[in-house]
């Protein structure tokens, strides 16, 4: 999930021993085998487990030394946060996550957070990716459990955070499982079930209780459900999501709500997304990154708290520099490219600068008619040097005004 404003209170946590990440030398996990590979640092690289033990010399921290991996066994990042966001003002959470490699696999990742936060918003998420030997089959979760009041600014690209905003409190469940079976080279594909549900649902301002926002009635009081399966189809040569060096990740999700499976309304919708990592040159291990994420409703309403927004992507990423669920649509286009570099040559410090840019399509006419960009940069500071997982820590500044810090365990895309 995205933050704005976010600091780090805890260090790491470690439980276990770290378990072989990957069946090859550290080296070899620095450049993907579907890319040109890059010239490999002679140096030592670095990260926080490194710092915390030259620090404190007495604490028993295990550093993160290919050395001393061993097969079948495992680590866990365990981070206590204090902070505060645009969307929930101050909160204290917990972040779990545990990267793992099966043999012959690409990095699997588990994660979990608990955050409690001033508005009285209750958070717990889980989200996986985790491969199976030899890359034969995939399997990806985004379970949610939210009490999760918040403002909203209606539909399309028009919006103003100054008039207008209705609060909506709400509880909600999400259910996203996806199960893959590999069908050639890199390339997959699956079904799914997924499910939103809401309930609770009160939208108001300090006049009335609104029973639609921006001429949209459906799911805006009391309770909405959206449920159906799900074809899935995936393309993804990188060897590390959390950190990838290289590599194409294309996603596509047919979704097809049904009310025989309990859905307000029947209706369909596509998710296609793209990512691709490219190394500008040969001598450096600099990245340049390019995402694009676009969500359509091919038919029928969706609920109002389903159809597709700023920051609700599964990674809560989308829109860096602008708050979540600031622009809402039926029809979702967003593009993105950041430049990741290092700053230390033990990689301990990296940094990036990144632009977006996004535009929903308006409810009257049904089209395209405004983009809004954003840009920024931001610090990466290497929390685990044989996963590469990085605590990013990002500050972005939206057209309209917005502007925020973001903080990720792990890259953005």
């Amino acid at each position: 999930m995205k933050f704005c404003t976010q600091l780090l209170v805890g260090l790491l946590i470690f439980v276990g021993t770290p378990r072989c990440l990957a069946q090859m030398p550290l080296a070899d996990t620095l450049a993907s085998k579907n890319t040109r590979p890059v010239s490999q640092p002679a140096y030592h690289l670095q990260d926080v487990a490194d710092l915390v033990k030259r620090w404190y010399p007495r604490l028993h921290i295990t550093p993160h030394d290919s050395s001393t991996l061993q097969e079948g066994k495992r680590f866990v990042l365990v981070i206590p946060q204090v902070g505060y966001t645009l969307q929930t003002r101050a909160l204290v959470a917990v972040l779990v996550n545990t990267p793992f490699r099966m043999p012959g696999a690409n990095m699997s990742s588990m994660s979990g957070q608990l955050s409690y936060t001033q508005n009285n918003q209750i958070i717990l998420t889980t989200n996986s990716m985790i491969w199976s030997r030899d890359n034969r089959f995939l399997w990806t979760s985004d379970w949610r459990l939210m009490h999760y009041p918040q403002a909203t600014y209606g539909l399309g690209m028009y919006t103003s955070t100054d008039t207008r905003v209705v609060d909506m409190d709400y509880s909600y469940f999400r259910f996203y499982q996806s199960f893959l079976k590999r069908l050639a080279v890199n390339f997959y594909g699956g079904i799914g079930y997924y499910l939103d549900l809401h309930w609770n649902i009160d939208s108001y301002n300090n006049v009335r209780e609104f029973t639609r926002i921006s001429r949209y009635s459906a799911g805006v009081q009391g309770r909405s459900v959206s449920s159906g399966p799900a074809i899935h189809l995936l393309y993804d040569n990188r060897q590390n999501a959390i950190n990838p060096t290289g590599g194409l990740y294309i996603n596509a999700v047919f979704r097809a709500n049904m009310s025989v499976l309990g859905s307000d309304d029947t209706y369909q919708s596509l998710l296609l997304e793209a990512r691709k990592y490219l190394h500008l040159s040969p001598t450096t291990d600099n990245v340049l990154a390019l995402w694009s994420y676009n969500a359509f409703t091919l038919d029928g309403d969706p609920p109002f708290l389903d159809l597709p927004s700023t920051g609700w992507d599964n990674t809560g990423n989308v829109g860096r520099g602008f708050i979540q669920g600031r622009f809402r649509g039926k029809n979702f286009l967003y593009g993105e490219a950041e430049y990741r570099f290092h700053i230390t040559n033990d990689r301990l410090l990296g940094g990036v600068v990144f632009a977006n840019a996004q535009t929903v399509t308006e409810l009257g006419s049904g089209k395209f008619e405004k983009v809004l960009p954003a840009l920024g940069g931001g610090l990466r500071i290497k929390m685990n040097k044989i996963s590469r997982t990085n605590l990013s820590v990002d500050y972005g500044f939206g057209m309209d005004g917005s502007h925020g810090l973001f903080f990720n365990l792990g890259e953005v895309f």
